[in-house]
């Protein structure tokens, strides 16, 4: 068994970002993998007869160390996968990754991981939007003191803040609600000639794809996107823009619990100065969107493909893109933290002194218009449910 690589000693909140890991990219690439055998046996008709079994793998039987040492032999992890699950199937060897090529199975794989991880993320938004509703509500007429370029600058309210907040909270989850997470699957070069000449059918590429999709819960995008990153790259826009609200909002709390306003219940020793309580959340959250741009820049630096697989750039984007949806959701988990943990202080007597209706009006008109927004997004969530 291979050690693992990174097992969270420098990465706090790294126990959350566990749908990304190794293991979760793993089962989603033999899930592919299963899929596959199972649409091909139903363009060929084996599913329909008598004494059908599928054939299923057992993903504690693989061996970790061998993937990479495959992985470093080979430059990808399939070789060796397909090489440990063929050994699984016996006799039916011939039936597991039928034209398929590498880039198919990490591809759709990571599309899956993706899936899961930023409907972990969604949720957890969901829970941080709630919470800064109420407590906007709560705070709609709670004088505060707004700063602009660091300084003092004009009255609000803590409701008004928090409504910001919540807007962005709002506006990052729609994006995660608008994506789309279509499978990939088109042979050596994107043809699918390879199917095609399998199955002696000019339509097996576009009947496999389809199957594939529908097996795996995936949109079917109706081509190869192998060299046309447009997916990924809106699903890493997606989870950096997570990333980057929550980050925001984390150095908002940093600097409110520095100034007093606004303070966590919880966590926050020192190893020097044990009388210190600090802003651990709000740490973090700044870290995490200080950390995204430079994975999304390195997934869009590799979308500048070329040929039919480019040598180096589709390596290099497999470890951004995951980069990118741990730091979601660790990102999205510690915000519904955060906020939920926060502890109101007093305000400055100076916001309160220099507060007058037509302020706290302004203020209070944007905290509405803030909630608003909030239930008419989540009110289909209700809905569903």
């Amino acid at each position: 068994m291979a050690e693992p690589f990174d097992w969270g000693l420098l990465e706090p909140a790294g126990a959350v970002g566990v749908p990304a890991a190794d293991d979760h990219v793993l089962a989603a690439m033999i899930a592919v993998e299963e899929a596959l055998v199972g649409v091909w046996d139903e363009l060929d008709g084996s599913s329909a007869g008598p004494g059908y079994e599928p054939l299923g793998f057992d993903a504690a039987a693989i061996d970790p160390a061998r993937l990479a040492a495959g992985a470093r032999e080979a430059g990808v992890p399939v070789i060796a996968l397909v090489e440990q699950l063929r050994a699984q199937a016996g006799a039916h060897a011939g039936r597991v990754h039928r034209g398929a090529t590498s880039q198919d199975i990490v591809d759709s794989a990571l599309v899956l991981v993706s899936r899961e991880s930023l409907s972990r993320a969604r949720d957890a938004l969901a829970a941080a939007a709630a919470e800064l509703a109420e407590r906007a509500v709560r705070s709609r007429a709670t004088p505060l003191l707004a700063r602009t370029l660091t300084q003092e600058a004009e009255p609000t309210t803590l409701g008004a803040s928090l409504a910001s907040w919540l807007d962005a909270v709002v506006s990052a989850r729609e994006v995660v609600d608008r994506l789309d997470f279509p499978v990939q699957l088109g042979g050596a070069v994107g043809t699918g000639a390879a199917f095609a000449r399998l199955a002696s059918r000019a339509d097996a590429p576009q009947a496999l794809r389809a199957g594939l999709a529908s097996r795996l819960g995936l949109s079917d995008p109706g081509r190869s996107w192998h060299t046309d990153r447009g997916p990924v790259l809106a699903i890493a826009d997606a989870a950096a823009r997570v990333a980057a609200v929550a980050g925001r909002i984390g150095r908002d709390l940093g600097l409110a619990a520095r100034d007093g306003v606004l303070l966590p219940a919880t966590g926050g020793g020192s190893s020097a100065m044990p009388h210190k309580h600090n802003p651990v959340d709000a740490v973090l959250l700044t870290a995490n969107g200080l950390r995204a741009p430079g994975l999304l820049a390195t997934v869009h630096t590799a979308a500048l493909s070329y040929d039919a697989r480019p040598a180096g750039e589709w390596h290099a984007e497999w470890q951004a893109w995951r980069g990118l949806l741990r730091v979601a959701v660790e990102s999205a988990e510690v915000l519904a933290h955060a906020v939920a943990d926060l502890v109101v202080a007093d305000v400055t007597t100076s916001a309160a002194s220099s507060s007058d209706a037509a302020d706290l009006a302004s203020a209070g008109a944007v905290v509405d218009a803030a909630v608003a927004r909030y239930r008419a997004h989540a009110e289909p969530d209700r809905e569903a449910h």
